[in-house]
């Protein structure tokens, strides 16, 4: 893991486009510890991997996690719903979804919903139409939207089916739960 942690170091670095005295001076230490920190010719230290983490806009945990086996995720299948759902394993509250949409939106704001939470979402094919409160979006292959979820809305396919990937964050994900849900 100690080389792990190193080559992060050097790759966020280099990502960013900073010298070793660039990410040096914003993580508050000498250009030359931070050499032998990538260079693995210091030992790391609890507080300054804090502080480097900080300085390269990363978290610690994010810093030192080690790689895990479980890469490759397979959707949970909702026949009844057409859809296909991945957990996020990095925020367990959030999910992916892929909807394929036949009907179109409700022709009532009356059956639009609302409820906690945010949603973006993209066109994968066909034709979408979001409606938005009293808004009504027509969106095409490869469009993408993202609304608070409180907003009343709906979504459906026009002219033809749809194909939509959603992103859920976990209020938007339990409102979409509800087994009468028009989107």
């Amino acid at each position: 893991m100690d080389s792990l942690v190193r080559k992060r170091i050097r790759a966020l670095r280099v990502a960013q486009g900073w010298s070793l005295e660039e990410l040096a001076t914003r993580a508050n230490v000498s250009q030359s510890t931070l050499s032998r920190i990538e260079n693995g010719q210091r030992r790391l230290v609890l507080d300054q991997l804090v502080t480097l983490a900080r300085a390269l806009d990363t978290t610690l945990d994010q810093l030192v996690e080690t790689a895990t086996d479980d890469v490759i995720t397979s959707p949970i299948i909702d026949g009844a719903h057409g859809l296909l759902r991945w957990p996020v394993k990095a925020d367990p509250g959030m999910s992916v979804v892929r909807q394929r949409m036949t009907t179109p939106p409700p022709d009532t704001t009356a059956r639009l919903r609302a409820h906690p939470g945010r949603e973006w979402l993209v066109v994968l094919s066909g034709t979408a139409v979001l409606l938005l409160g009293n808004r009504r979006f027509r969106m095409e292959t490869n469009q993408a939207a993202e609304f608070p979820t409180m907003l009343p809305h709906a979504i459906g396919a026009e002219g033809g089916p749809c194909e939509i990937l959603g992103i859920f964050d976990r209020d938007a994900r339990k409102g979409h739960q509800r087994p009468d849900d028009d989107h």
